[in-house]
C-alpha cells in the first residue's frame, strides 16, 4: 500500500479502490465496489473527534494543536472554523436532543453546546479534583454521557497545558438527571476511544497505553453493560498488533471500525472487526488515523480524521445513530 503515498487525490481511480482491502466475506458485504476513498481536506495538525450533523448537512471535528474546531459543509465542500480557542477540544458527539458534547483537553472538562450556542460545563472535577483531560465521549439511549479520561492533554503544551494528573485514568458516566459522575472502569492504562454495540449491551474501549509505556498491548477491550448500567469485567475484544487503536465507531451489524496509527505504511488507516473480534477488512491510508464516524443522509458515509487530513468513503452498511 506504499503507492497510496503517491496517489493523485484529484484524479480518476480504477474501481475497486485498492485502498479498501477485504480480508473476509463478511466485509465484502459492507463495501461498495464503485466507491473510492476521498481526501476532502488537508491542513490540520492532529484532527480528531468527527461528528455528523445531519440537520445542517455538515461534519464537525477538532484540530487539537491548532486549538480550534472545523466544519465541512457537504453541499459546498467548504471547510471553515466552527470554534476558535476551543480549549484544545478533542472528542465530540451529540446527545439525545442533538446538542454537541465535547471533551476539552485545555480546560480539563466535558461541555455541552446549547442550541443557542452557549456553553454548559457538564463536568470538570470529580470528588473535588480536576479531571485529567477528557478524551472521547458517547451517549447512551438513557441520556447518560460516557467519556474517557486518559490525560493526554496534560502531557505537554502541544495538545493542552502541561500539568499533573490528580485522578486515575478512568471511564466515567454523567447521569442525565442529576449531573453526577460515576466511575465505570479504571482497569485500563489509557482508556481512549469508546462506543456501544447496536443493542447497547456491550461497551468497547480502546487502551492506548502503548503511547505512554512501550510494549503495552495495543488492544480494544469489551465490557458487558448490565441492566443497572454497571459494567462486567473487561476482556480483550481484539489485539491490533503494531497499529494503535484510538477512536472508533460501530455499524448496525455490530462491526467495529477502528482507527489505526503509528504502525507505518500497510497498517495505518482503518481496521474493521466483526462482532466476534475477527479482523475482516481494512482501509489503507497514507497517514495515521485518529478517529472516524458514520454520517451522510443515510449514515452510510464513513468520515475519517487522519493526522493532517479529512477523508470519506461510502460504504454499504449504516453506523449506529447518535440520536
Amino acid at each position: 500500500m506504499d503507492r497510496l503515498l503517491d496517489r493523485d487525490w484529484n484524479g480518476p481511480l480504477r474501481y475497486p479502490d485498492p485502498a479498501v482491502e477485504v480480508l473476509d466475506e463478511r466485509f465484502a458485504g459492507c463495501v461498495v465496489g464503485n466507491a473510492a476513498l476521498e481526501r476532502l481536506w488537508v491542513g490540520g495538525r492532529w484532527n480528531e473527534g468527527p461528528v455528523w450533523f445531519g440537520d445542517s448537512n455538515a461534519l464537525l471535528w477538532s484540530d487539537i494543536p491548532n486549538n480550534r474546531m472545523l466544519r465541512w459543509q457537504a453541499d459546498t465542500g467548504v471547510v471553515a472554523e466552527f470554534r476558535t480557542d476551543s480549549n484544545y477540544a478533542n472528542g465530540n458527539t451529540r446527545d439525545r436532543q442533538g446538542r454537541l458534547i465535547t471533551c476539552e483537553h485545555g480546560a480539563r472538562r466535558v461541555t455541552r453546546t446549547e442550541l443557542d450556542g452557549s456553553l454548559t460545563i457538564l463536568l470538570d472535577r470529580y470528588e473535588g479534583k480536576l479531571l485529567n483531560a477528557p478524551n472521547d465521549v458517547v451517549v447512551h439511549p438513557d441520556g447518560g454521557i460516557w467519556f474517557t479520561d486518559p490525560g493526554y492533554g496534560t502531557l505537554g503544551h502541544y495538545e493542552g497545558h502541561k500539568g499533573e494528573l490528580e485522578l486515575p485514568t478512568r471511564v466515567y458516566r454523567i447521569d442525565p438527571d442529576t449531573g453526577a459522575a460515576t466511575v465505570m472502569d479504571e482497569s485500563l492504562e489509557k482508556p481512549n476511544g469508546l462506543a456501544f454495540s447496536p443493542d447497547f449491551t456491550t461497551l468497547y474501549v480502546s487502551d492506548t497505553g502503548a503511547s505512554h509505556r512501550p510494549g503495552h498491548p495495543r488492544q480494544i477491550h469489551q465490557f458487558s453493560v448490565k441492566d443497572d448500567l454497571t459494567l462486567g469485567p473487561g476482556t480483550v475484544f481484539c489485539d491490533m498488533g503494531k497499529a494503535m487503536p484510538d477512536g472508533f465507531r460501530v455499524d448496525m451489524l455490530g462491526n467495529v471500525w477502528s482507527s489505526a496509527g503509528w504502525a507505518g505504511p500497510g497498517q495505518d488507516g482503518v481496521h474493521v472487526f466483526a462482532p466476534d473480534g475477527d479482523k475482516i477488512g481494512a482501509i489503507h491510508l497514507p497517514e495515521g488515523v485518529s478517529n472516524l464516524c458514520f454520517g451522510g443522509l443515510k449514515r452510510n458515509r464513513l468520515f475519517i480524521t487522519g493526522g493532517q487530513s479529512l477523508y470519506s468513503l461510502y460504504v454499504d452498511v449504516q453506523g449506529v445513530p447518535y440520536i
